[in-house]
């Protein structure tokens, strides 16, 4: 296994609410990480993030660990939800806010 791939399974392990995006919160680099983590910002939990853009080889690695092609990807308990159509379809109908306040509370079922 690569150390890429090793850090990778580390970050989704050591944080419960992730969002591998380009950019930061507070200044996302597209359209798509944006609208995803104001989402995320809205359910009012603190998440980690990585900026991917800092970190060519987690992007180049995470979309094939992780079978998922696109950016952001937002991970909650070690599981993949999806990217942003996914995130915002969930905020939108309110589940978001639940699977990420379950996370914060250490309350989500195995």
């Amino acid at each position: 296994m690569s150390d890429t791939l090793t850090n990778i399974k580390e970050q989704i392990a050591s944080n419960p609410i992730l969002i591998y995006m380009k950019g930061t919160p507070q200044l996302p680099q597209c359209g798509f990480s944006a609208q995803s983590v104001q989402a995320l910002m809205a359910c009012g939990e603190k998440f980690a993030y990585v900026n991917i853009l800092e970190h060519p080889d987690i992007r180049a690695e995470l979309p094939v660990y992780a079978e998922w092609p696109t950016f952001p990807q937002l991970w909650v308990n070690g599981e993949l939800i999806g990217g942003n159509d996914i995130i915002t379809d969930l905020y939108q109908q309110g589940e978001l806010q639940k699977i990420i306040q379950e996370a914060a509370q250490g309350t989500a079922q195995a």
